[in-house]
């Protein structure tokens, strides 16, 4: 009997070994009926500026994404030397293919350009309104402006970001080019957008954030 018992024990040990083995992986995040559309409403930096398209930051993102066990088609809604007002211009024609959730980056060339923080405020208010109405969580990238640009400048155009985040629900990337800004070996030869290598770096500096944005979108959306 103690025999039987031994070899008793030994199948069930195998069965539960087996059933372990073939049982589905729980994967971290909400469990989605259909992958999530992320729109990334940007200019040349989320457009991928000069490089292949297998290393922009929408493609790097997405499967960055998918690493993290997240089923996501991340959009390249950028437009490259676009503004906020550009942006504003084609938001309903960037939405048409449907957006679960959408990281909005501009406002780069507005400040290249010298236009007045007040007009790039306007449209990055109508845009993030607009988003809000429709219950779209939204992720806004900050950018900075150099210190040449005067300090009155400077601090109109940074404090938007912040402002209109909190003013339209929207969650907040202080500094789309944090760690990646004025390092050579992380950009392109003009200075201005990055390279592969920084691209990589940016994605993984946000995607934490990227992560938490995501768990805002409704499963039955």
């Amino acid at each position: 009997m103690m025999i039987r018992w031994a070899g008793c024990r030994y199948v069930v040990a195998r069965l539960l070994v087996c059933t372990a083995l073939f049982a589905p992986i729980a994967l971290p995040g909400a469990v989605w009926a259909d992958p999530v559309r992320l729109l990334v409403l940007g200019d040349s930096l989320a457009a991928g500026y000069g490089l292949p398209a297998k290393d922009g930051f929408t493609v790097q993102l997405e499967q960055a994404l998918a690493a993290a066990g997240q089923d996501v088609i991340v959009q390249n809604g950028g437009v490259s030397g676009d503004t906020t007002a550009g942006g504003w211009a084609r938001l309903e024609w960037a939405l048409a293919d449907g957006a679960d959730a959408v990281i909005v980056e501009l406002g780069a060339n507005d400040m290249l350009r010298g236009i007045d923080p007040g007009s790039a405020r306007s449209y990055l208010s109508a845009i993030l309104a607009t988003l809000d109405e429709r219950g779209i969580p939204t992720l806004v990238a900050g950018m900075r402006a150099p210190q040449n640009l005067g300090p009155t400048y400077v601090a109109a155009f940074e404090s938007m970001y912040p402002d209109l985040a909190r003013e339209h629900h929207a969650m907040l990337y202080p500094f789309f080019l944090e760690g990646v800004a004025g390092e050579p070996w992380l950009n392109q030869e003009d200075g201005m957008h990055p390279n592969s290598a920084g691209v990589r770096h940016i994605v993984e500096a946000i995607l934490p954030s990227v992560l938490e944005l995501l768990a805002q979108v409704d499963p039955e959306s």
